[in-house]
């Protein structure tokens, strides 16, 4: 079986793409099928436009061009960063696989200071308002400066023009990087955002059913039920990249616990919610997370952003 993998020519895309096909090829294999996979690389508004996304409906930015080339035959699926995919469904396509989740923390890379060590007014970069929000709330006397770019241009910022910048882990540990990490912050001090950490492959509705039993069997039900979840407070919210809604899942012992969190863009004020329940009902336990959210001002919160 001769598989084309859409992604994003980045050197983060094409690394997660790469791990992702060399697991097709083992499930193939497991499976008794000889499988090889080609990456074929697709350039996205993201990629092209050096601006601040924040702001210019962001969600999705990076997906579009993915799924356009996978509607048009370009490649047999793509895989995506889940916390970049829009929350509403897209027509003639269906996410197959939600592979077993990467660590959803958020890290901090600095010359070597902890959060608490930063010098007072210590400047620190990061491109989401999620994390500017809740830095805030952590140091009020932090500098939080807007920035862009690959992680090699984020990491490259340290020391010269800043203090750290705060990254995903999991992008770091795709890329074989996560000695630079200063310091992991927990989820309970900085909620990830909905989806981080994870991946979503997505194939035509009409796809073979070989490919769909073969993608499909690298579903991870825990990881699929926790980003279910944090995606429907997600939606209920209405909220997207730039807003700073953060949501985080886990599953144990057969109960999902699903930890929201709203927060002004000053870090002064956040909303939390937190509700237990069970794997096969984690849509209805996000939407009722956001709704409770809403009921008590979230969306106030999130105008004031």
């Amino acid at each position: 079986m001769n598989l084309r993998l859409g992604t994003r020519g980045s050197a983060l895309a094409t690394a997660q793409a790469g791990q992702f096909a060399d697991a097709v090829v083992a499930a193939g294999a497991a499976q008794g099928v000889e499988v090889s996979v080609e990456l074929v690389t697709v350039t996205t508004k993201g990629d092209v436009d050096k601006g601040s996304l924040v702001g210019l409906s962001q969600t999705g930015v990076f997906v579009t061009a993915l799924r356009e080339a996978l509607l048009a035959d370009e490649c047999d699926f793509v895989v995506h960063s889940l916390k970049d995919m829009p929350t509403a469904p897209f027509d003639g396509l269906e996410t197959v696989a939600i592979p077993e989740r990467e660590d959803p923390r958020d890290v901090l890379c600095t010359e070597g200071e902890t959060l608490e060590e930063l010098p007072h007014g210590a400047r620190v970069g990061t491109g989401s308002p999620r994390r500017a929000a809740q830095l805030l709330a952590l140091r009020p006397d932090l500098e939080v400066v807007p920035i862009r770019g690959n992680v090699d241009t984020r990491l490259g910022k340290v020391g010269e023009e800043l203090d750290g910048v705060v990254l995903a882990a999991a992008g770091l540990n795709r890329l074989g990087r996560g000695a630079e990490a200063t310091e992991p912050l927990s989820v309970d001090r900085m909620v990830p955002a909905p989806g981080q950490g994870a991946l979503a492959v997505e194939i035509r509705s009409d796809a073979a059913p070989a490919l769909r039993d073969l993608l499909g069997s690298l579903d991870h039900a825990d990881t699929r039920a926790a980003v279910t979840a944090e995606r429907s407070a997600l939606a209920t919210l209405e909220a997207g990249c730039a807003a700073p809604v953060a949501a985080y899942g886990t599953v144990a012992r057969g109960r999902l616990t699903l930890h929201t969190r709203v927060i002004g863009a000053d870090g002064r004020l956040a909303l939390n919610e937190r509700n237990i329940g069970v794997p096969s009902e984690a849509a209805s336990l996000g939407r009722s997370s956001g709704y409770s959210l809403l009921g008590r001002g979230a969306e106030r919160l999130m105008r004031s952003s």
